[in-house]
C-alpha cells in the first residue's frame, strides 16, 4: 500500500526526466512524504526546462530528501523509520536516509543497477533492511502467517 502511495506522491514531481515518490513511514502511520521537484519559490523544471550538469537535473531536490526536510521542518523524527519509494535512492539521498536514522528502505524501481549494488552495501552496513517491493511483500506474508 505504501509504495502505492509514493506512486501518487510521485505525480506531484515537476522534473521531466522522472517523478519519483517517497513516503516516511513509522508505526504504521504516514509522517511525511515528498516528490522531486524545486524548492520553494524556485521555479521548476515543468515551466523552465530542466538544469542538467553531467546529464543529471540539479534543478530538483529528491523526493528522499524532501521527505527528510518536510519531516524535519515539522519536527517530526525520522530515526527508526521506513521509507517507500518509487525509485532506488541515488548515493547523496542515501545518505540522508542514513544520517537522518531510517532503518528500512522498501523500492520498487531500480534506477542504476551498478549504483544499487553498491550504495546497497553500504545501507546494510550500517544497519538499514533494504527491500525491493516483492521482498517486502513477502515479508509482510510470513509476519501474517
Amino acid at each position: 500500500m505504501y509504495l502505492d502511495i509514493a506512486a501518487t506522491v510521485a505525480l506531484r514531481g515537476s522534473c521531466e526526466r522522472l517523478s519519483v515518490g517517497a513516503v516516511l513511514v513509522k508505526d504504521k502511520h504516514i509522517v511525511s512524504s515528498g516528490y522531486n521537484g524545486s524548492p520553494s519559490g524556485m521555479p521548476h523544471c515543468l515551466d523552465v526546462g530542466c538544469y542538467e550538469v553531467d546529464g543529471h537535473c540539479i534543478r530538483t531536490v529528491h523526493a528522499e530528501t524532501n521527505a527528510i526536510a518536510h519531516a524535519a521542518r515539522h519536527g517530526i523524527a525520522t530515526e527508526g523509520a521506513t521509507i517507500y519509494v518509487t525509485h532506488f535512492p541515488c548515493w547523496n539521498c542515501a545518505k540522508i536516509l542514513m544520517a537522518a536514522g531510517v532503518k528500512k528502505l522498501v523500492y520498487r524501481y531500480e534506477y542504476n543497477g551498478e549504483l544499487v549494488a553498491r550504495t546497497e552495501s553500504v545501507l546494510r552496513q550500517v544497519g538499514v533492511v533494504v527491500l525491493d517491493e516483492r521482498e517486502a511483500q513477502q515479508e509482510e506474508e510470513e509476519v501474517e502467517a
